[in-house]
């Protein structure tokens, strides 16, 4: 899915699923920066963009480092559609020649789903089609600001939410910060691993878990835990920015739910 960061924050804290042919269209684009409009850096956007495309529609994280997709990537022109480019400093003057060619732009690429899936089948995989769950993240965090739990509401978590929402488009994955009100009935409280009082729908992925800052890594120490289908899974990450961190939250869910195994 490929959606603006304020727009898919909009669209995350509602969690309304778009509707299925709208689902499908999406999951077989995606929207890399590239410099310029030209040859230079087209070649890399399509390979940038197949990738990412295999991945969220076949619900596998570890395609991410597939030595197989390299061949493809390579040649990745040749399952594209159309493609098309938003100039990202639209509105803003041009100083010079040298400013005209190097503008960032956003590259989006549209596959050819017959062809997308024929190339993910040859890989051992197929599309997700079922039903991708809401993520609800529920974070004790501690770091610069302070401790807190990550809510909708917090400010000190402005930065945290934007990263959340730029992952789960990443990987064509809904998600819902939880408010403050509900953490409180869910009797969560910084300073713990938050334990929440609450069984998750069916549509929902609840994960529970700590980010806390090391500044002998330096970098962020997540861990995660999930109950899935009456299953418990736990996972952790360390030495990486809070986008990693989120990042591998959203990589164990899609993994869990896509029936692929366990997190990484």
């Amino acid at each position: 899915m490929s959606l603006p960061v304020s727009l898919w924050v909009l669209l995350a804290i509602a969690a309304a699923p778009a509707s299925r042919a709208e689902e499908a269209s999406e999951l077989y684009q995606a929207v890399p920066i590239v410099t310029g409009t030209d040859m230079r850096s087209r070649p890399t956007g399509f390979a940038q963009a197949l990738r990412e495309v295999l991945v969220k529609l076949s619900g596998e994280p570890r395609l991410n480092k597939d030595p197989r997709i390299a061949e493809l990537m390579a040649h990745a022109d040749t399952l594209v559609l159309s493609f098309d480019y938003v100039d990202q400093l639209s509105g803003q003057p041009r100083h010079d020649e040298q400013g005209t060619y190097d503008r960032p732009q956003n590259l989006t690429v549209r596959f050819d789903p017959a062809r997308i899936d024929k190339a993910l089948a040859e890989l051992g995989e197929r599309p997700w089609r079922g039903t991708r769950p809401v993520i609800v993240p529920v974070l004790a965090v501690r770091g610069f600001t302070g401790n807190y739990l990550l809510s909708a509401e917090i400010p000190a978590g402005a930065d945290q939410r934007a990263a959340f929402a730029n992952v789960a488009n990443e990987y064509a994955m809904y998600f819902r910060i939880p408010m403050e009100a509900e953490l409180v009935a869910w009797d969560v409280a910084p300073g713990r691993f938050p334990a929440p009082r609450v069984s998750p729908s069916p549509d929902q992925a609840l994960v529970a878990g700590t980010l806390d800052f090391d500044e002998k890594l330096p970098g962020w120490v997540g861990s995660w835990r999930m109950r899935w289908r009456d299953i418990d899974y736990a996972w952790q990450i360390s030495g990486v920015n809070f986008d990693e961190a989120f990042r591998d939250i959203v990589r164990g869910v899609a993994r869990v739910a896509s029936g692929h195994g366990s997190p990484d």
